[in-house]
């Protein structure tokens, strides 16, 4: 994931956008609208429109060009030479280390944090990642109806990183408090109250993670803060600032995407019935089914970069400097790069699907959500023999992180 927000101090008036998104109509044949509601709902019209009519197109409402083809996403993900992260403009005084560096400095420090989430690493927690999922569903059982985000989609990832980063079991609420206010700080547009929100839940994470600092400085522990701590001692490697950072970027970046993915994911078979019959049936497809639901409706939508330099792409010149934003979840439904695109099917085969990214800044935390996700969609499907949508969500307010704020389901248990 990458951070694209350009702050602003208020949202731009309605007549503003209006003026600006019909610009962007007569300019090309299709206007993308980054606060519609609507668009926020079902953004998958708009992203074929825009593959279809102008690929490379001029975003008016925060000055950016928007690529929509597969083929275009995938080659600036993966080129960071001329496609960089330095310099962009974010929420004033929040930094998320990794997401806006690029290298030497971005390789210094994921090599420090990715030790903490290499596939060997992740592994070790498989146990762990199923008792804390047991012990949710536990919490449910006898239940007929429930909200999946609030009983597993959300709490699974939340618990897993908050453990990771020291936080104590009394601190939970204040750490899922900031964590959803942080995930702000993704979005290209922000309001003067989004900005202090964020400043202010950044301020107090800082201030808490001070406190787990001394105490591993104190008491130096097996985990992932204890070798972070050490890594800033020894001066060169890691300043007390980067060290906050990189802990800031693991609350964001450890919860929100992988809340997102169990629960589009579960929204996505409740609504192909066949499909959720098909791994019911097939669970060896589980590994292959995660992926589909990645790539079918991804968590992250969108990624940001900067032009290094003047680059044409699709006959349109972009200039140095300018943003460049990658629409994941439009070339993740590429017809150039999938057969029958918009058809959910677990089986999928040669998936290369964008939602973690490519290059340097392929999601450092995969493998662990990668293992969440299929922990959490075997244990529903192993707890319940049925599965029904109670309710039709609606889909938070966002163009980055797409995800449903609550997923009622109805259930009826398995029969053990």
């Amino acid at each position: 994931m990458s951070v694209i927000s350009r702050a602003v101090e208020s949202l731009v008036k309605p007549s503003v956008v209006r003026m600006l998104l019909a610009w962007e109509r007569r300019e090309s044949g299709v206007a993308y609208d980054l606060t519609s509601p609507a668009v926020h709902e079902d953004p998958y019209d708009t992203y074929r429109r825009l593959q279809e009519v102008d690929p490379v197109h001029r975003l008016r409402l925060v000055d950016a060009w928007v690529l929509s083809r597969h083929r275009d996403v995938a080659a600036v993900l993966r080129d960071h030479r001329r496609f960089g992260n330095s310099g962009r403009v974010l929420v004033e005084t929040v930094s998320l280390s990794l997401l806006n560096l690029d290298p030497p400095e971005h390789t210094r420090l994921r090599t420090l944090v990715s030790k903490a989430f290499t596939p060997r690493a992740v592994a070790k927690l498989r146990t762990h990642v199923e008792e804390v999922t047991a012990g949710l569903l536990d919490a449910v059982a006898g239940k007929e109806r429930f909200d999946l985000i609030a009983a597993l989609a959300y709490p699974l990832p939340v618990t897993v990183i908050a453990e990771m980063l020291g936080v104590r079991p009394r601190d939970m609420d204040r750490f899922e408090k900031w964590s959803r206010t942080l995930a702000l700080s993704v979005e290209p547009m922000l309001g003067r109250d989004q900005i202090q929100r964020v400043k202010a839940a950044a301020e107090e994470a800082y201030q808490y993670f001070e406190t787990i600092i001394a105490e591993r400085r104190r008491a130096p522990q097996d985990d992932l803060v204890t070798a972070l701590v050490a890594a800033e001692e020894e001066g060169d490697r890691l300043t007390h600032e980067e060290l906050l950072s990189v802990m800031l970027l693991i609350l964001v970046a450890g919860n929100d995407t992988t809340r997102n993915l169990i629960g589009n994911g579960m929204l996505a078979l409740l609504r192909n019935p066949g499909q959720l019959r098909r791994l019911r049936d097939q669970p060896e497809l589980l590994e292959s089914a995660v992926d589909e639901l990645l790539r079918y409706d991804s968590p992250i939508q969108l990624n940001g970069r900067l032009a290094l330099e003047d680059i044409e792409i699709g006959g349109k010149r972009i200039r140095a400097r300018q943003l460049v934003i990658s629409i994941i979840g439009a070339a993740n439904r590429d017809p150039e790069a999938f057969a029958d695109p918009d058809v959910l099917d677990i089986g999928r085969q040669d998936n290369n699907h964008l939602s973690f990214g490519r290059g340097i800044h392929y999601c450092i935390g995969a493998p662990l959500a990668l293992l969440e996700a299929r922990i959490a969609f075997a244990a529903l499907l192993d707890r319940f023999a049925t599965i029904r949508l109670a309710a039709e969500p609606r889909h938070r307010e966002s163009a980055v992180l797409r995800g449903v704020e609550h997923l009622w389901i109805e259930v009826e248990p398995s029969r053990r």
